[in-house]
């Protein structure tokens, strides 16, 4: 079969081939180096800047399955010896980073426990490991700690340790309420799972309840979809975000269909933008609102709102720790060693598991902050020419003239406006205002 590169190349797919991926970085990974490494050390000498909001974000790999359209660096055979060994590790990372100039005086807004299976962990591991966190990077300040759950995970006792940690925003990667689609698609959980943690949840009233979704998935039909739908309302969340489904290289599924012996079919890319564009409709009908082209928020006397991704789509610092993990500090984007003996080698021996770096130039800045920006459906130009320097409607007039007359997009004196149509495709849209160099290269 043919292999698409839709993360960097201008593509009108309507199956949904190999290849596909939800864009969250721009320049490409594949570009990001390990003979620039030492400018990530270079920039984490530099003097602080307090001007620059500040993130952390943890990656807790372990699950009890993987998922066959998972592509996250996870494991599924560490015994609880190997998962203190990491977490330790990890806490390790942070007190190491604490300690760096650039880091040094500067408080998180925002910390992100993401995975894998935060929840997978203990009650007590988790205590144990925010502890030593906190010791070294005080959360007093943070605006938002989100903290991923696979619902077949939690326990009250666990949810408990959850909320005495900090935790604001509770975010269940439920996927689908049909026991069908989550069985053939190999998630952990069952439906009943999903139910029995609500209660828990609503007595520990967290500032925040966000569930996923994701259309297209596996044996999902658009009968079944409607009905995940109904169901998510229901379940009465502050936030549902919507994913499309995609088969990045390292799937499951994507080395079946590549080997040639899987017959699995996945609605095309018409059919997903359609039932989410469905889903957009009944949850605007239900009192939510749209945040980005995933995220819909609950109107609500409470405003909910999204830190961590508002912070990154806005030029935030954030020092990513774990195996594999990625960080962003000033002008360098650098990532962790992604193999677990790696990771834990290179912390044992008292540095930092960096692994590669990208050092980005003020043009490749910019046009980062306006792709992530665009994903919200609007972009204000005052933004980017008081932080950039730049008139939009000059320096991408290409893309945005391509685009404007695709009826993706429009633009007016103040703004850039994602259309609806737009909006359902963005992902597919934004390698428009890649860089020559990037078009059309691996994403990863």
């Amino acid at each position: 079969m043919s292999v698409a590169e839709p993360a960097t190349a201008r593509l009108d797919l309507e199956a949904t081939e190999v290849g596909s991926v939800f864009v969250s970085n721009y320049p490409p990974y594949s570009f990001w180096k390990d003979d620039q490494v030492d400018a990530a050390y270079e920039v984490l000498k530099a003097p602080a800047d307090l001007e620059t909001p500040l993130g952390l974000y943890l990656h807790i790999p372990f699950c009890r399955k993987r998922c066959k359209f998972c592509y996250f660096r996870v494991f599924i055979d560490k015994n609880s010896s190997d998962i203190r060994q990491y977490l330790d590790a990890v806490a390790t990372e942070v007190e190491r980073y604490s300690t760096q100039p650039a880091i040094q005086g500067r408080s998180l807004r925002f910390i992100y426990f993401g995975g894998g299976t935060p929840s997978y962990i203990s009650a007590d591991q988790l205590k144990d490991m925010v502890a030593r966190l906190k010791s070294s990077l005080p959360w007093d300040d943070a605006k938002e700690i989100a903290f991923e759950c696979e619902p077949g995970t939690l326990t009250r006792s666990k949810l408990e340790a959850i909320r005495e940690i900090g935790v604001t925003r509770l975010s269940l990667g439920i996927e689908s309420f049909n026991e069908d689609v989550l069985r053939e698609n190999g998630r952990a959980h069952v439906a009943t799972e999903i139910y029995r943690v609500r209660p828990w949840i609503e007595e520990l009233d967290f500032d925040q309840l966000n569930i996923d979704l994701i259309a297209g998935m596996a044996a999902d039909t658009f009968e079944s979809w409607q009905s995940s739908v109904e169901k998510a309302i229901e379940y009465e969340p502050d936030s549902v975000t919507i994913y499309q489904m995609e088969l990045p290289f390292n799937t499951v599924y994507s080395r079946g269909l590549l080997d040639g012996d899987s017959e699995i079919q996945f609605p095309g890319w018409a059919e997903k933008r359609h039932w989410h564009g469905w889903a957009i409709e009944q949850l605007e009908k239900a009192g939510f609102e749209r945040w980005s082209a995933y995220v819909m928020l609950k109107k609500a006397e409470r405003p909910t709102n999204f830190v961590y991704a508002d912070s990154l789509w806005h030029g935030a610092d954030m020092i990513g720790v774990g195996v594999s993990s990625f960080s962003h500090l000033g002008n360098v984007h650098f990532q962790n060693a992604d193999r677990w003996a790696e990771y834990l080698e290179k912390v044992d021996s008292g540095g930092l598991p960096i692994s590669r770096a990208f050092v980005t130039s003020g043009e490749e800045r910019c046009t980062r902050e306006l792709i992530l920006q665009l994903k919200t459906g609007r972009v204000g130009l005052g933004y980017f020419a008081e932080k950039f320097g730049v008139d939009l409607r000059e320096t991408y007039s290409g893309a945005l003239s391509t685009l404007a007359g695709q009826g993706m997009l429009t633009v007016t004196d103040s703004e850039i406006r994602m259309t609806d149509a737009g909006v359902l495709r963005v992902d597919q849209l934004l390698p428009e205002f890649y860089a020559e160099r990037y078009r059309d290269s691996r994403y990863t």
